[in-house]
């Protein structure tokens, strides 16, 4: 084996990584392709956040929210360089948690990957529940709990077979959404050029109701806190692909094309909104009947608008539940291989996926999903859903001081053989610190982001309680292995001898 490199990297086939990916390895035909990667790239991010959410910022800011989705979107691609930069050396199922292990020590992987896995088992609770009420809309005869369990229970078989059947489903529901953005804002574009049936010249829009800013441009920057969090889900693409055929192309791919993603899918549909659609016309999206792409595809005349937006934005909603049981099972079973969950998390099927980490991510979803059900207007789920909140803010401060440290530790000729490299080190890496304490100030001046700022505090503090436990777990783990070593190595030596 080769010896670690001064920057800190281990070779990515050492025993430590050979023992967690090991079934993976032996099910080559159980792995990602090329093209699922590809569309898990590109429709990765895609969600009701942006479907309905972004009705709310376009409301609050004005025209100018093209300008939030686009800095926002720019912070995004700055940390997923980063991320890229790290990955593309050494691909780890564990991402970025792995790689915060390694460059800023134990606690920090704790940290980040226990906040990651809460983040998401609040996602699928919240995708669960919202599929649940809209599948009740279309089939009353079966109550929203019911088919919320049935949901978690389809996609957590599709989960289970293998990393493959789980790319082959969010394959399908991501190309639907890619589809539907992509003919939406063809549309948009001709009607907006007033070259639709019907239509007239609807650029004016950006500025002859109240101005492009009516709000004033500062708005513009604090609409960034509204809509970085619609972008959180990239990094799914790297996990993703260091369980394909070619782990470095696919990364490489998913950092590489963020940026022109970000330009088309969210900057550009934002755009063809407050084009299309006066943005004080706008109603508060309190369904999908007032979703701001509901009211745009109106607007072309497409007859069934709401129900084709309802289909597209169910789509949504099952594929950021797929995504949402691959990336928290992920997580924790990477936590479990590094030390900081119970080891039995960890275990794997013959096709590699880690069955109890599913199972378990998926109990987690279901008692928020419940608590949801049986408890209404308790605060205990929208404790789960504010207390998640910052999560997004907090791994990309630790991809950029990450990625910070491991630089600082490699030579001037690792640098050099880097495949994927971040620009202006270290520059960027702290614009990028500055800029989200910035969004985090921003958000401290509403209700609900103090909200979000204060319930995530809470819960970093429950970890922090158990951390000394678990560094106690993790120095008693490495002495046993430290003890074990010797008398391995002896017994060899007997053999050799013989």
């Amino acid at each position: 084996m080769a010896a670690p490199s001064s920057s800190g990297w281990k070779n990515p086939v050492s025993p430590e990584t050979s023992a967690g990916l090991g079934a993976v390895t032996k099910a080559r035909s159980s792995k990602l392709r090329s093209r699922h990667v590809t569309m898990i790239t590109l429709g990765g991010i895609i969600g009701a956040s942006l479907f309905v959410g972004s009705g709310n910022v376009i409301r609050t800011v004005g025209p100018a929210a093209v300008l939030s989705y686009l800095l926002g979107g720019l912070l995004v691609f700055l940390a997923m360089r980063m991320l890229g930069e790290m990955a593309a050396s050494r691909p780890a199922i564990g991402s970025f948690m792995e790689y915060a292990r390694v460059g800023l020590g134990d606690w920090a992987a704790y940290l980040v990957g226990w906040l990651y896995w809460y983040f998401w088992v609040g996602v699928l609770a919240y995708e669960a529940v919202l599929g649940g009420e809209t599948m009740h809309t279309w089939f009353p005869g079966v109550p929203s709990w019911g088919w919320s369990l049935i949901l978690l229970a389809v996609f957590v078989g599709t989960n289970v077979i293998s990393v493959r059947t789980f790319g082959e489903v969010e394959f399908w529901l991501a190309s639907i959404k890619v589809l539907a953005i992509v003919v939406f804002l063809g549309a948009g574009i001709l009607f907006a050029l007033g070259l639709w049936p019907q239509a007239t010249f609807a650029v004016p829009n950006l500025w002859e109701h109240g101005g492009f800013a009516p709000h004033g441009i500062g708005v513009a920057f604090t609409g960034v806190a509204l809509v970085i969090f619609s972008y959180f889900g990239t990094e799914i693409a790297v996990m993703a692909s260091a369980e394909s055929v070619d782990p470095a192309k696919g990364i490489r791919q998913a950092t590489s094309t963020i940026i022109w993603r970000i330009l088309l899918f969210f900057v550009g549909s934002v755009l063809v909104i407050v084009t299309v659609v006066p943005w004080d016309e706008l109603p508060a999206p309190t369904d999908v009947a007032n979703a701001p792409f509901t009211i745009a595809l109106s607007r072309f005349g497409i007859p069934g608008a709401d129900v084709i937006m309802q289909l597209v934005i169910f789509t949504a909603v099952i594929s950021v539940l797929n995504s949402g049981l691959y990336s928290a099972s992920r997580m924790f079973s990477a936590l479990a291989d590094k030390g900081f969950a119970p080891k039995i998390v960890a275990r794997r099927s013959r096709t590699g996926v880690p069955v109890m980490a599913l199972l378990a991510s998926t109990i987690g979803g279901l008692i928020a999903t419940l608590v949801n059900f049986l408890t209404p207007g308790s605060g205990i789920f929208d404790f789960i859903m504010n207390s998640a909140g910052l999560v997004a803010l907090f791994v990309y401060v630790f991809i950029a001081l990450t990625q910070l440290r491991l630089r600082q530790r490699m030579t001037p000729e690792e640098v050099a053989a880097l495949k994927l490299k971040m620009w202006l080190h270290p520059w960027l890496n702290i614009f990028l610190i500055v800029a989200i304490a910035a969004v985090v100030v921003v958000m401290l001046t509403t209700e609900s982001g103090r909200s979000q700022v204060w319930t995530s505090l809470i819960a970093t503090g429950v970890l922090l309680v158990f951390w000394p436990l678990v560094r106690r777990n993790l120095r008693a783990r490495r002495l046993d292995r430290e003890s074990v070593a010797p008398v391995t190595g002896s017994a060899n030596e007997g053999v050799g001898n013989d």
